[in-house]
């Protein structure tokens, strides 16, 4: 596929994605782009909540990982599903309860100043750098495909990538995020449903041929039970789902700006039980992509260094139609974008509203801050992408997973304790016992195999990261004070 017609398919990607999110954001003020002004249906958030979740990472990672782990990210999912359920029923009734803008308000309501800060940081580090790894996905692709056939640096990649990103989100906020995440999921769903028609007639497989090809081949072991020292063992790939969701959606800003979006919380229980089956089975096509993906280079004989260039590789190498190069480059990007915006809009609300302050400000005011803020995030985003790209690394997924685990994790904890527990802490600590407590982490994960007779960690680090955190609220509990 040539660098042209890439151009010419983002060209006409982003005029219909520019043109709807100019439409949507029409008139938005404050409470619609930081909360849709709650007037958005469960089953439009649904369908956007799939774009939304489903990062250029997932696109291009997933069926690559399959050579590695076969669908054992199935697991993982299922724990996804828990999890959705736990924040449905329980935070979800809480968060519309208080009438929350940012979610990390409840912190402050719960214990007090430092905690509301400390969750606003955290959440601030962990987004900033999930969504610099996935642009820097998206960057990589680009520099492949379009921007080193013309000699250009990386450095303008990552300038007109964050820009493209800015332009959609400045206005309307998740206001326009919802309409233009569904524009997103259509494309996403479209791309791999005809993606995998083409490579099966690539490979001159009929529907059944190609279901017994997926589930005859090795490739498409679902559950392991054999070793739990392995990092696929299914308790520890399902445990690490359930809280990575809880913690990666439940108490992330960008998510659940979006779920409380809906009119009321019973419409937003729908929307999120409705978009985590439909995820599922999304995940689970991505799955059998990698294995036609797979049994397809075997065949050609195409040598595949890393699994991230395995479906990119693919798609555009001139082995199929050019429509295959053409809807692999619509589905990356709708995703990949997908993800970035509502990171930066998340990222904008929750240091206006959280670390900034808006109490006591006026409308006029408060947009004045949040256009700036807009911009300051725009920027620190490009130059965290630029870092990584000089640090080389390339296994994004796993990137991704293992951040959260160290940056979610005290997130989680907080929570979990002000929601289960009466007490009241000393709030001034807090902060403390958040960076204390991914240290533990850090040190237990690098000796584990020594200490635990083999056992290595795999991202259910982050379930002993927030039970550190837990612990050391405990020790911060006032004697004969609790909560009501």
């Amino acid at each position: 596929m040539n660098p042209l017609s890439v151009i010419i398919t983002l060209v006409a990607y982003f005029a219909i994605l520019f043109t709807v999110s100019y439409i949507t954001g029409r008139k938005t003020d404050n409470a619609g782009f930081f909360v849709g002004n709650r007037k958005s249906s469960w089953y439009v958030v649904a369908f956007a909540m799939i774009g939304a979740s489903i990062s250029g990472v997932t696109y291009v990672s997933v069926p690559g990982m399959v050579a590695a782990s076969s669908f054992g990210y199935l697991q993982m999912v299922l724990g996804f599903v828990a999890g959705q359920l736990i924040i449905a029923f329980i935070l979800t009734p809480l968060f519309y309860r208080m009438k929350l803008i940012s979610i990390y308000e409840f912190l402050e309501n719960r214990f007090g100043m430092s905690s509301y800060r400390t969750g606003a940081w955290f959440f601030f580090i962990s987004k900033m750098l999930g969504a610099a790894v996935r642009l820097f996905l998206v960057c990589l692709t680009l520099q492949l495909l379009v921007f080193q056939p013309f000699g250009l640096p990386f450095i303008l990649n990552v300038a007109i990538t964050v820009v493209l990103v800015w332009l959609y989100t400045f206005r309307g906020g998740v206001k326009s995020l919802i309409w233009t995440d569904s524009l997103k999921t259509l494309c996403l769903i479209v791309s791999v449903v005809l993606c995998i028609y083409y490579i099966a007639s690539g490979l001159n497989l009929t529907f059944t041929g190609m279901v017994n090809i997926v589930t005859d081949s090795k490739l498409s072991r679902i559950f392991f039970f054999d070793d739990i020292n392995s990092k696929q063992y299914f308790f520890k790939q399902f445990l690490a789902g359930t809280f990575t969701m809880i913690a990666m959606t439940g108490l992330d800003q960008d998510m659940m700006q979006r779920n409380l979006s809906c009119k009321n919380f019973r419409d937003s229980q729908k929307n999120m039980i409705t978009s985590i089956i439909s995820q599922f089975f999304i995940i689970l096509l991505f799955l059998i992509l990698g294995a036609l993906l797979y049994t397809f280079a075997n065949s050609e004989g195409i040598q595949i260094e890393k699994s991230d260039e395995l479906f990119p590789k693919i798609a555009t190498g001139n082995y199929f139609p050019t429509i295959v190069g053409i809807l692999f480059i619509i589905g990356f990007i709708s995703s990949a974008y997908s993800a970035a915006g509502s990171a930066l809009t998340a990222l904008t609300t929750s240091f206006t509203v959280d670390i900034l302050g808006t109490k006591g400000k006026t409308e006029e005011i408060i947009v004045k801050i949040r256009k700036r803020v807009h911009i300051g995030m725009a920027i620190i985003m490009g130059i965290t992408i630029f870092i990584f790209n000089l640090l080389n690394n390339t296994s994004v997924i796993d990137a991704v997973y293992i951040l959260a685990s160290y940056t979610y994790g005290p997130i989680l904890g907080l929570f979990a304790f002000g929601i289960f527990m009466k007490q009241q802490v000393r709030d001034k600590y807090i902060p403390l016992v958040a960076i204390i407590s991914p240290i533990l982490c850090f040190i237990l994960q690098m000796n584990s195999e020594v200490w635990f007779n083999g056992y290595q960690f795999s991202y259910e680090l982050l379930i002993f990261n927030a039970s550190f955190t837990f612990i050391g609220l405990c020790i911060l509990i006032k004697k004969n004070k609790t909560n009501n």
